[in-house]
Formats: C-alpha cells, structure tokens, sequence
C-alpha cells in the first residue's frame, strides 16, 4: 500500500506543482465580481447519463460567462476560444454538474499540461474564501486541520492527458481501497486544501493520513469533433485531429451528502445554499498551461441553489388522482341507488300481479 501511494504521489506532484505555480501572483488582488449571477441546481430525477455528451443537458439553464485570468481578471485578457456555460442538476441523492466550452481540440496524450483541464472548488469551513483557495495564511511547514481550522475548501481536478473520451473516472475500488481521493486512471481526483501551498488529496494530510478518505466524484469528457459515439479505447488516442474546432464538455456528479468524517468534503442540502467555483486551463497555441492559461468564470464565489422537487407539481398531481377517485364514488354511489330503485320497484310490480289465493286453496 505504501508503494501504491508514494506512485501516486509522483504521478499527481506535477499537476500539483503546476496548480501551485499558476497561483503565485504578480500584485496586488484585486476583483469586482459579478453578484447578480448564480446556479440553481433543479431537482430532475432520471435526467442524465454521466457519458460526457450534453444531449441530456439541452432543456437545463445554465450560467454563460466569459473566462477570465483567475489571478488577473481583466476582460482584455479573457480566453478567446469563447464563454463556458455551467449547469447543475440534482435527482435527491447525486449533484451533476455540466461545464461547457468552446475551443480547438487539443490533446497530448500522457502530458496533462497539454490537454484542457477543469476544476471545481466549494466552500466547506465558514472562513473559506474565493481568493487563495481557503485563504489560510499559514504556510506549507504550519497549515494543517488546527491551524487552518475554518478554511477548508473541497476541490475536484480533472486533467484529461491519460483519460479517455466518454469513459468514466474518478472514485474507484484501488484508490478509494487505500483511503485517498486519488485517481490513477484517469486524474480526476478529490482534493481538499487551505490555501494553493497545503492542498492534499482527500485522507492525506500534514499530520498523517486517513484510511477513511475516499474520492465521491465520478465524470466524463467529450468533444463535439469527434465522430465516434460508439466508444474509443485508448488505443484509438488521440481520437481525432488535432485543432479541429468544437465545444469541450466535462460532465460531473457526486452524492449531495458524502460519508466525509475529516473536514475534506463539502456537503449539500436540499432547499439549500452553497457556494462554488470554476476553473478552465487550456494550452493556448499548444503551450504548457499555466499561470495565465489558468482562467475562471468569476473572481469570487457563485451561489449554488439546491433546489427542493416542486410541492405545487405534487399537490396538482395529488389532487387530480383525489378528485377522480371522488367522482367514481360518487358515480358508484348513484349506480347502486338506481339499481335499489329498480330492484325494489320489481318486487313490488311482481307481487301485484299474481292473483291472491286463499288458504284453503293451498
């Protein structure tokens, strides 16, 4: 097991390192984030298949918004391949999530720097913040579950170098059996942090590790040019020609409530509010992502609504059943009368009509 994680590490440290380098600003922070946005995640039970395709997606409204330089977000700087579009839907026991984004396709396979990446960021301490992804000031040698108690913030990263199109990733029976948030498949791991410097995969931690660690997300990814919807393998890399131009879709779910003990998950409530982030890396004329390839659909958190089944939808249909069980009642009700009617008026017909005998005739 321990040979297992120190592979795992070594696989996932330069993804890490990259993440951590696009996080060393240049100045002084500054944002003014758009406070009128926000995703409602509706209740549409039996709605989506998680294959990586948004055919299931087209009735669902979502969050348009350019992609801005997450650490400089400045609309001169924007990414040019176009707007993302977000969207959220939950069926009671699982969250799903839709990121949607236009951009030549471009995949290396093996180097994750190489090929778009996406990720997902959500509050879990009540002093975790946008900015520095927890805000924790504590540094790599003194951040850990007491001194940074209170920044929490939950993240799932997804790179796509090893990952094949419209197969599923994620939470899986190796990794999850060693107690980590990891992903040796496909890099679409569970991830919890304090701040870009003391960010670890879920059950691992400065102060020890925890078998009790698992990673809950599971998700796809496709792009519009390809023209196999049948299956690729991996042997079918890189799956189309590079630079043709379409739309990138990242699919994604996780259970609304996770079986995290550790501080490391965030968790949803139906009828509730929560708070998210988006973050899209793209290797711009082919280059390595990072520090300015890293962008963000807001400079600060977006509102994320869970929202209940419709009560007005379930009185209407309870209602209507009522209402038809009451009129065949009544329907019954009057069928019976009349035939009592009936049956009572032929007795009494029938016992006129035969003649009276006397007892002596008897």
């Amino acid at each position: 097991m321990l040979l297992r994680l120190v592979l795992l590490l070594s696989v996932l440290g330069s993804s890490w390192i990259g993440w951590v380098n696009s996080h060393q600003e240049s100045g002084e922070w500054s944002c003014e984030s758009d406070e009128e946005i926000s995703i409602e995640a509706e209740f549409k039970p039996g709605f989506i298949t998680l294959d990586g395709h948004a055919d299931d997606w087209k009735d669902i409204d979502g969050l348009d918004s350019s992609l801005l330089p997450a650490l400089d977000p400045d609309d001169d700087k924007q990414y040019t391949g176009g707007k993302m579009t977000v969207k959220a839907l939950h069926d009671g026991n699982d969250v799903f999530f839709l990121l949607q984004v236009d951009g030549n396709y471009a995949y290396t396979k093996g180097d994750n720097k190489k090929c778009p990446s996406v990720a997902l960021m959500f509050p879990i301490g009540d002093e975790a913040t946008y900015h520095n992804m927890g805000g924790c000031k504590e540094g790599t040698g003194t951040c850990n579950r007491k001194t940074c108690k209170g920044h929490e913030v939950d993240i799932m990263h997804f790179s796509i170098g090893n990952a094949i199109p419209g197969r599923l990733y994620g939470g899986n029976p190796l990794d999850n059996g060693d107690g980590n948030g990891g992903d040796r498949f496909g890099h679409l791991v569970d991830l919890y942090s304090w701040n870009p410097h003391c960010r670890y995969l879920d059950g691992i931690g400065p102060s020890g590790n925890d078998s009790s660690g698992q990673n809950n997300w599971k998700g796809a990814w496709w792009h519009s040019s390809f023209n196999v919807h049948s299956g690729f393998v991996e042997e079918d890399s890189p799956y189309t020609s590079d630079s043709q131009k379409g739309t990138y879709f990242f699919e994604f779910s996780r259970p609304l409530r996770t079986m995290d003990r550790l501080q490391q998950d965030a968790q949803f409530t139906i009828g509730g509010s929560s708070k998210m982030a988006v973050a899209f890396w793209y290797p711009v004329d082919g280059n390595s992502w990072h520090g300015s390839g890293h962008y963000s659909v807001n400079c600060d958190w977006i509102p994320l609504d869970i929202s209940p089944g419709s009560s007005v939808l379930k009185t209407s249909k309870t209602g209507s059943s009522g209402d038809v069980a009451s009129a065949f009642a009544l329907l019954f009700s009057v069928v019976s009368i009349c035939l009592s009617v009936f049956v009572g008026y032929r007795a009494a017909t029938k016992s006129r009509n035969e003649p009276y005998e006397t007892v002596g005739n008897l």
